[in-house]
Formats: structure tokens, sequence, C-alpha cells
């Protein structure tokens, strides 16, 4: 039902906060695959991805990596984002009521400084963004990364949280 996808360089630390989470969704039978897409890590970011389990594209074009995913539906994430723990029935809801894209809601845990919020420069990815195969395979006609697919997009909040990536 699902793939996740992760473009990654050199994220060996962040990358395996990134994966934990997301084992209870493979467990839960949610999780078809997870993708690393990577883009020349010269650090351990690839042996960390394949001993999870991961498939791995080193390479690979944006849309080679979505028309490899087995699942109807992808979620993108950036590495060191972490979900919580009620991700899985948050996303199954989701994919059941709609077909419109959907991002988590912001976690206040490691929450930074009001100052530090203000300066900081989010990404299209901050909040991951979960979105069906077919609309994704059709926005990366025009999109080379998924920060560039997910800009801009309009997408609902789901009802699961994500630590963003950084904190």
């Amino acid at each position: 039902m699902l793939s996740i996808i992760i473009e990654t360089t050199n994220h060996e630390d962040s990358l395996s906060r990134t994966l934990l989470p997301l084992v209870s969704g493979a467990v839960q039978g949610l999780v078809r695959d997870v993708i690393v897409l990577d883009h020349g890590s010269t650090d351990q970011t690839t042996r960390i991805a394949e001993q999870a389990g991961c498939t791995v594209l080193s390479g690979a074009s944006l849309s080679a990596c979505i028309s490899q995913a087995r699942g109807d539906w992808l979620l993108l994430l950036e590495p060191g984002a972490r979900v919580s723990a009620n991700w899985v029935e948050s996303v199954e809801r989701h994919c059941v009521i709609s077909q419109s894209p959907a991002r988590f809601s912001r976690s206040l845990e490691g929450r930074p400084a009001f100052f530090s919020r203000i300066m900081r420069r989010e990404t299209a990815l901050t909040d991951g963004l979960l979105i069906t195969k077919r609309q994704a395979l059709a926005l990366c006609k025009s999109a080379a990364t998924s920060e560039a697919l997910a800009r801009g997009l309009a997408s609902r909040k789901m009802n699961a949280e994500i630590v963003p990536a950084g904190r």
C-alpha cells in the first residue's frame, strides 16, 4: 500500500533516526518498501540503508525512483525526521477517505525557540508528504527532487505528528 522515499547525501546519522519509527508500519503491513535515493554519499549512508532492508538507488532520477516504488501511495520524508507512534493509523485513514496529498502535523517535541523558528528556513518536506504514486509521477516530470515536487503543493494535515529533521 505505501512506499517510503527518502533522498540522502551523507546522512548516516540522521537516516537511522528516520527509519526506526517506520518499523511499526512494516510490521502492520502498511509499508511495502522503503527506497533511499542517494545522491553520492561518501559516508556510511548506503550501508545503513541496505542493512535496514531499504532499496538503495544511487544516481537515479526521482521519476525512476517513483516508478520503482511498489506502493500505490508514497510517503516522502527528509532524513532525520521522525514520525509519531500513531502515524500508521493516520496514514491508513487518510488513504481510505481521500486522494489528496497530506502532511503530518508539527510536533512540539524539540520545538526551537521563537527567534530560531523565525530565522529557520523551512523546506517543503519539513512535515513530510503523503501523495499517490499517480500524482507524484505526474508532478515529477517538472521536478528533479522530492523537495521540488512538494514545493507549493496544497495538502491536508493528518492527525499524526512529525518531529522535523535537525531537532
